[in-house]
């Protein structure tokens, strides 16, 4: 656990919670709720209905919605710095992607406060779970911009990036999304999560030309988009004729059979081909 940087400062829990399911809230998020002397929330209604769940009584509960985050975190970063415990809810999923937080969990530093982060549930990291689309690495991108060049030059920014793609996208705008994902990477395997982990889940996967005449129109619900990165480019061109490049790795010592597959795989040969160039060297 990460000490304050001021001696009797509180702890800003940064806390995950249910996207759907109450059921994936943890031991440690409950435990951590039911202990602190406070909770910001995104919507103190929603984060009142947890602790209904947990069916004990709610703490002071803190309003911060994204329209006044900075607004109000004054008076949160006060508590912090008397000493009190104030864990930060959003209305679902991890504060700060794509949510509120990361300006109190940024003040909290700067007052000298203890940040501990109790993670949980993630639309973005659920859906990637789900997909099969390469996971080691993976971009996430948020929602796009709704229109205009913002959207083109994200679109642009995104066509090139070589890692699997997030993103997240609301219901009504989500077939108009995919055609424009479809437009500017290419025909790409992608996955669309729709209201993960509650009564109407439903995961498709499939080229991004073929996932809008899968889906209803409109699409209700928060969708999260999982898109395969770009394609590595093409090796270069070989600039020493194949003998000579065989030659000079035998020369090296490097084994026959690691110089035939790595050279075949470089040039785009056969794998044989390059291996009876390599026993005609050897032959001399």
């Amino acid at each position: 656990m990460s000490a304050p940087a001021t001696p009797g400062a509180g702890t800003l829990f940064v806390v995950a919670t249910p996207i759907g399911h109450l059921g994936d809230l943890s031991p440690r998020a409950a435990e951590v709720l039911r202990t602190v002397d406070a909770v910001a929330a995104e919507d103190t209604r929603r984060t009142a209905r947890l602790f209904a769940h947990l069916g004990v009584p709610a703490p002071s509960l803190l309003s911060l919605p994204a329209f006044d985050e900075r607004g109000r975190i004054a008076a949160i970063v006060a508590r912090l710095a008397s000493g009190q415990s104030v864990a930060l809810c959003t209305d679902a999923g991890t504060p700060g992607v794509s949510d509120p937080g990361v300006a109190l969990v940024e003040a909290a530093w700067e007052a000298g406060a203890r940040v501990v982060p109790v993670p949980g549930p993630s639309a973005a990291l659920a859906a990637l779970m789900a997909s099969g689309l390469a996971a080691d690495r993976f971009l996430f991108a948020g929602f796009l911009p709704r229109k205009g060049g913002g959207r083109a030059e994200a679109l642009g920014w995104l066509a090139a990036v070589p890692a699997t793609l997030v993103l997240y996208e609301a219901g009504n705008r989500t077939l108009e999304t995919l055609v424009d994902l479809h437009a500017a990477l290419g025909d790409r395997p992608a996955a669309v999560a729709r209201e993960l982990t509650k009564l109407h889940e439903e995961v498709l996967r499939g080229p991004l030309s073929g996932l809008p005449a899968r889906l209803p129109d409109p699409v209700r619900g928060e969708v999260t988009i999982v898109v395969g990165g770009a394609p590595a480019p093409p090796a270069p061109a070989a600039t020493e004729p194949l003998e000579v490049e065989l030659g000079r790795r035998l020369a090296a010592g490097d084994p026959p059979t690691a110089v035939a597959r790595e050279v075949a795989r470089a040039r785009g040969l056969r794998r044989a081909d390059v291996y009876a160039a390599l026993e005609r060297l050897k032959r001399g």
